[in-house]
């Protein structure tokens, strides 16, 4: 393995373990900064070693004994209490590779760590965009940039967010503990917010090679089940689970054998996975019979059911999604519902009708850099025949995605439209 090969090795593992390491330090050391220093600092020490001495068995227990020794040593120079030193201490084998014991007893049991950590990340005393923001930085491992795209605004408002987050917890030494009763239901919404966008970073992701990150989807995935099970009467929790598992059965499908992406109408609905349909619509069940009010979560979970249940692209039921979107724009109204409005009423009324909503998005300043805008009103003038408007809009979301597949899926619709015109 080259150099090269090694760092992107390297990088990978640690973006895969970051949350991991960041909780399970946290619990140590009860500082969310200097826990993520401290990874950071496994992360300096394995990019030293490994392209040198190869990539460990099991790299995550590599870097968390190497980041625990970090840790030892940050106490002993800060002189911090004795016990915990000593607590620490008994962690770390002597030897430079850990036991299969000790590998083991790194995995929390279900993840609690990092589900503390998930609910300090979205502590009332910082604003919803900035528990957004330090969660998915510390749990989803996103950069700085891939947080900023997923809410549509510049990347250093991000980066001030997240500093300014954790001086705001540092100060406020906040316990490094799940919340109870009360506590428990006003953070709910914020770490949902939180999770969804973990997920559809997963689902789609904003850059790099692959379209799909699976283990973010994942990750987000089985905290959702966790939160489940904590709050099993909050609806909405159910909902935003009964969505990911929808959303997530198609995985498969929604790429070809070399990677690039398969519209919705276009994939293979064998490929799709019925069990984890079966637990979306099980969830959506459990969210419906609670009663009251359907969230934005839920709604969503409703319109990915209409798809789910359609047993082909022709079998769905457009206008019944049209229904759930208007509904979900009441609830939840910004820009992108209104999108994926546009699209629906494209589908049940016919292109010209859904052109007439996108064009009415044309001057929202947060979609000015969304590549799917002109991505949807392409695929809208194609429909109706104006290819050569089409193809301008293909280019136009190719040059604003940062996603590779996409871009070449994007510039292939552009080509194809440019040769019917």
């Amino acid at each position: 393995m080259t150099a090269s090969e090694s760092i992107r090795v390297i990088n990978a593992v640690f973006r895969i373990e970051q949350a991991r390491l960041i909780a399970g330090l946290m619990r140590l050391v009860r500082d969310v900064g200097i826990a993520e220093e401290l990874a950071q600092d496994a992360l300096v020490i394995a990019l030293e070693k490994w392209p040198e001495n190869g990539i460990p068995n099991n790299p995550g227990a590599w870097l968390m004994a190497t980041a625990k020794r970090r840790a030892i040593d940050r106490l002993r120079k800060h002189k911090l209490v004795k016990r915990k030193h000593e607590e620490l201490a008994r962690d770390i084998e002597a030897e430079e590779m850990i036991t299969p014991d000790f590998a083991a007893a790194l995995d929390d049991d279900i993840g609690d760590d990092r589900l503390r950590l998930m609910f300090i990340a979205c502590h009332p005393l910082l604003s919803m965009e900035a528990r957004t923001a330090l969660t998915l930085r510390l749990l989803g491992g996103l950069t700085t940039d891939e947080i900023a795209r997923a809410f549509l605004v510049p990347e250093p408002t991000i980066a001030q967010r997240i500093v300014r987050a954790k001086r705001t917890l540092e100060k406020a030494q906040v316990p490094f503990e799940t919340p109870e009763g009360a506590e428990l239901g006003q953070r709910l919404a914020s770490v949902l917010g939180v999770l969804y966008l973990i997920f559809n970073e997963g689902y789609s992701a904003t850059a790099g090679d692959d379209l799909i990150r699976p283990a973010l989807c994942d990750e987000a995935l089985r905290l959702g089940r966790i939160l489940a099970e904590l709050a099993p009467n909050e609806p909405e929790v159910h909902g935003l689970v009964a969505l990911m598992e929808i959303q997530a059965s198609r995985a498969r499908a929604r790429t070809d054998a070399g990677g690039d992406p398969v519209l919705l109408f276009d994939q293979d609905r064998s490929l799709w996975d019925q069990m984890l349909i079966r637990r979306g619509l099980s969830a959506l069940a459990r969210a419906e019979a609670l009663g009251g009010e359907p969230g934005p979560y839920q709604y969503q979970a409703a319109i990915a059911a209409c798809h789910a249940r359609a047993r082909t692209p022709e079998e769905t039921d457009w206008p019944q999604i049209v229904r759930l979107y208007e509904a979900l724009s009441r609830v939840m109204p910004n820009p992108v519902v209104e999108l994926n409005l546009a699209v629906a009423i494209g589908m049940a009324a016919g292109p010209q009708a859904g052109l007439a909503r996108v064009d009415a998005l044309q001057a929202e300043e947060s979609l000015k850099h969304y590549h799917l805008l002109p991505s949807v009103r392409g695929d809208l003038l194609a429909k109706l025949g104006r290819f050569g408007e089409a193809a301008e809009e293909f280019n136009r979301a190719a040059s604003l995605t940062r996603n590779v597949r996409e871009r070449a899926f994007l510039q292939r619709r552009a080509m194809q439209c440019a040769q019917m015109e």
